[in-house]
């Protein structure tokens, strides 16, 4: 495997294949701050080139993290089709960014179901942002829970409508107010400030009897901890979906409290006890740098440990996959480009690993972004085909204390670029009043039509 390169003039020999990939990584603060990251633009050029001239099968060959080691290698490993590794194996990644830009959909994600994460990661560091926006708009991913997710043509929405006592009154007003606007058709899924059976089993009731009152087509979920929302349904909670957020190294799925093993025993109760109907009942949150906030990135860059969550969620078939792509922080996404250009990356991974891939488009106040930047990423990645974004009140989260987008922002983002909702969503919408021929109606954006028998 050769790590060194001569370029006009210039040699740089790099000592392990890691470090390779993480200096061909465009500029991440988390990278930085691991220490790990290319010195210059020079440096991640070199390093760059190296891995543009690295074959498949030896990236395979050589993993990053040996499955010996990690379970989720071991899960990567065992998702792969072989038949189509045996097709692709020759190829440099270099001509593996080629062929992904130049295929026909079909033949795009056949290629992907031959990869593992690191050729996924290795294709990405390769793209340009518009190479990002071009492969992953290639790939069309469709899972059902309750209704269809990845239909041509569909941007769906999560609804979050957090409180910052998990108030039940003020919860439904902003979901309410994000039903007005057309959002909740991926799922309506609260992030609780009290991880307690009592209060989950709680949220969930909530959540379902306004979806059943209301009779509308769409999935609940409560971003607890698996454990607490395994609790809540055996005492009979009515979860459509599960939840975890997932790390790309045993390690920091352990600091996450969690195993593969605890993975698949909840994957058994969901299907045997949860109120979704469709085969994919599970909805998973990423971000690049938890592994290093963690101490569990075993020297491996944040882009390519990212891609790797990708590959273990993918084990468990899920509904929803969304990286929350601004929410860690400035230590590991400093400002607005490194924001866009992860969201782009993270897009693409998820997408040619064959995942419903959503993002929530977001950032934290003491990062150097702003609104403007987000709306900017939103577009991009609605351009790219993204299953999904999520909507908050105003673009504000007041729970979680961060910027997001706002109801109203995907309303809009779907009408600029003239997509819709999913079909059984937009059904109901019309049927209420709130949407004709795909354009929202004048009665839309006001949470109390709800209230006063609207529709």
């Amino acid at each position: 495997m050769k790590l060194h390169t001569t370029l006009n003039g210039m040699t740089q020999h790099f000592a392990s294949l890691r470090e390779v990939f993480a200096k061909a990584n465009e500029e991440k603060s988390g990278d930085r701050l691991a220490g790990i990251a290319a010195r210059d633009a020079r440096e991640r050029m070199l390093a760059k080139w190296v891995l543009a001239e690295l074959r498949l099968e030896e990236l395979r060959e050589h993993p990053l993290l040996p499955p010996e080691e990690d379970e989720v290698s071991r899960i990567i490993e065992a998702g792969v089709n072989e038949e189509v590794y045996r097709s692709i194996r020759g190829w440099t990644v270099g001509e593996l960014r080629e062929r992904l830009l130049a295929a026909e959909p079909d033949e795009v994600m056949r290629i992907g179901r031959g990869m593992t994460s690191e050729m996924a990661a290795a294709a990405a560091k390769l793209m340009s942002n518009l190479d990002l926006i071009t492969a992953a708009a290639k790939c069309r991913v469709e899972t059902r829970c309750n209704t269809a997710l990845g239909a041509k043509g569909r941007l769906a929405s999560r609804a979050q409508p957090n409180h910052p006592t998990d108030s039940p009154e003020g919860m439904k007003a902003s979901l309410y107010e994000a039903l007005s606007y057309g959002i909740g058709d991926a799922v309506v899924g609260v992030n609780p400030v009290i991880d307690t059976v009592e209060n989950i089993k709680r949220l969930f009731q909530e959540t379902k009897e306004v979806l059943d009152r209301q009779r509308i087509p769409t999935q609940n979920s409560v971003l607890a901890h698996i454990t607490t929302q395994m609790e809540a349904v055996r005492q009979g909670a009515p979860a459509d979906l599960f939840f975890q957020s997932l790390a790309g190294t045993e390690a920091g799925n352990r600091s996450f409290g969690v195993r593969a093993a605890l993975l698949e025993e909840a994957d058994a109760q969901i299907r045997e006890m949860g109120t979704g109907i469709g085969p994919n009942r599970w909805y998973f949150e990423t971000g690049q740098g938890s592994e290093l906030s963690a101490e569990a990135h075993h020297g491996i860059d944040q882009v390519t440990l990212e891609a790797r969550c990708y590959g273990l969620a993918k084990r468990f078939r899920p509904f929803l996959v969304n990286t929350v792509v601004g929410f860690i922080g400035p230590e590991y996404l400093f400002d607005s480009k490194q924001v866009l250009r992860a969201g782009l990356e993270d897009h693409f991974m998820g997408k040619i690993q064959g995942l419903p891939m959503g993002v929530d488009v977001c950032y934290t106040n003491h990062m150097a972004a702003d609104q403007n930047d987000m709306d900017n990423l939103a577009v991009l990645l609605a351009s790219a085909g993204v299953s999904f974004l999520i909507g908050v009140p105003l673009a504000d989260d007041c729970m979680l204390n961060y910027q997001s987008l706002g109801y109203h922002d995907i309303a809009t983002v779907r009408e600029l670029l003239q997509l819709r909702p999913l079909p059984d969503f937009e059904r109901w919408l019309e049927s209420r009043g709130l949407m004709e021929q795909g354009r929202l109606t004048t009665a839309a954006g006001n949470p109390a039509y709800f209230l006063q028998g609207g529709g």
